[in-house]
């Protein structure tokens, strides 16, 4: 599996792990880790991730429009370089906070 979710319930927290590449073929599954849990904060743990396309970016908009969070609510950690550069040319770093 792609995608896996650890949820704390008393702390209302979600980390969400990704691995290989973040895109189009994720879409459901990095769903399923964040519907129905509006009132929870996210980490998205890109450690494990090593490239990120449009699509991969455009999962992690449409889970801060879901979520109906505030730029910056969503932390992104643990990303390499090379998918650091393209969250900064995307100007993601406005968006999420990013560790």
């Amino acid at each position: 599996m792609s995608v896996r979710s650890e949820v704390d319930l008393e702390s209302k927290r979600v980390t969400v792990y990704v691995c290989g590449a973040f895109g189009f073929n994720l879409i459901q599954e990095f769903k399923r880790c964040y519907t129905d849990k509006r009132e929870y904060q996210f980490t998205i743990d890109l450690r494990q991730v090593d490239y990120i396309d449009s699509a991969g970016l455009g999962i992690l908009i449409n889970m801060q429009n879901y979520l109906e969070h505030e730029d910056g609510a969503i932390r992104l950690t643990n990303t390499l370089p090379q998918v650091r550069k393209v969250l900064a040319i995307s100007r993601f770093d406005k968006k999420f906070l990013i560790e």
